[in-house]
């Protein structure tokens, strides 16, 4: 690209990305909320907050101000946590350049509106809906920055934006996959997450690896039914965003999702886990989300259910456990 590409969002996924473009030669400029991240990026290389160990190319600058960041930009990649989404949207929609491809490659669903990220970025941008492409998979950003093979899905509209986005993001251990499914891209990465923070719960609890699959697998039943409710193509949760991306998050021990249901499930509680860590966990927020469009598409997901239970109601996880387990037969594939 002949101008910069500009990275909303400073953590460690968006951190990778920029890594990743700006290895390949193109200017990058990452916007991060903290000051101290832009300072530390500019004197050292390093985002030691969020990325510790990998330097990042000199053709990528970190700046804290969004109008320069997005100034002459030819492409926008979004990152910003789901939580805080709308507010960073809010000041950046003056400043967009018009016409630009847009990624957003965060997997979460917004709480207000029960939105995903990509309608929220259209709405908000005022841009055409079905405009915004969607990155996601299975990708730790620790292991992409250390050249482990990796796979994704970016769709969107069948439009020749996605294939420059495609060699924009592609490497030889990165590789990226196009898909038209949207919205079961979205629900695959977002959902995947609250699957996590139960079988994170289920390690907790000790509970053992019969445990762990069941809940798994009935976890992807759950995301097949309200995606496919919502208008996903069933196919993309047999996918990399879909089985992909929750095997990782549910058996990695990178996940933070992931970590934080182990900690749930050992007997902590959801403030002490929040307060001692500066990442975030997307699930903790996806979760009421989830619940919110299970009761307005008419799905059952008990599931989901119970993680919500235990976050906001103090259930206990051991308890929930036992309550899904306990529920009235049912034939698998209903």
């Amino acid at each position: 690209m002949n101008g910069p590409v500009a990275v909303i969002g400073a953590g460690a996924w968006g951190t990778a990305l920029a890594w990743l473009v700006a290895g390949k030669g193109e200017r990058v400029r990452l916007w991060a909320f903290e000051p101290e991240v832009v300072a530390e990026i500019a004197s050292l290389r390093e985002n030691r907050r969020y990325l510790p160990g990998v330097r990042l190319p000199d053709t990528l600058e970190a700046t804290g101000s969004l109008a320069e960041c997005v100034s002459g930009a030819e492409a926008v990649i979004f990152v910003v946590p789901s939580h805080v989404a709308s507010g960073v949207l809010t000041q950046l929609a003056p400043l967009m350049p018009k016409g630009i491809p847009i990624v957003t490659a965060t997997k979460g669903l917004e709480e207000k509106r029960l939105r995903t990220m990509a309608v929220l970025l259209e709405e908000t941008l005022e841009i055409p809906a079905g405009s915004v492409f969607a990155l996601s998979g299975p990708s730790f950003a620790a292991e992409v920055t250390h050249n482990q093979p990796t796979a994704v899905v970016l769709a969107g509209p069948p439009v020749p934006e996605g294939a420059v986005l495609q060699r924009l993001l592609m490497t030889s251990t990165f590789r990226v996959y196009l898909s038209s499914d949207r919205i079961g891209v979205e629900i695959g990465g977002a959902l995947k997450n609250v699957i996590a923070l139960a079988a994170g719960i289920v390690d907790g609890l000790g509970l053992g690896h019969n445990t762990r699959a069941a809940l798994i697998t009935r976890g992807l039943a759950e995301i097949v039914r309200l995606g496919t409710a919502m208008g996903a193509d069933p196919r993309t949760f047999a996918g990399l965003s879909g089985m992909g991306d929750l095997t990782l998050t549910c058996t990695g021990g990178l996940s933070r999702n992931r970590s934080v249901g182990v900690q749930l499930g050992q007997g902590k509680k959801l403030p002490e886990i929040v307060a001692g860590t500066h990442t975030v966990a997307e699930g903790i927020h996806t979760a009421a989300v989830a619940a919110a469009l299970a009761e307005r598409y008419h799905v059952e997901m008990p599931i989901v259910r119970e993680v919500c239970a235990v976050l906001f109601a103090g259930k206990e996880p051991r308890r929930a456990a036992s309550d899904l387990m306990e529920r009235a037969a049912r034939q698998e594939l209903d």
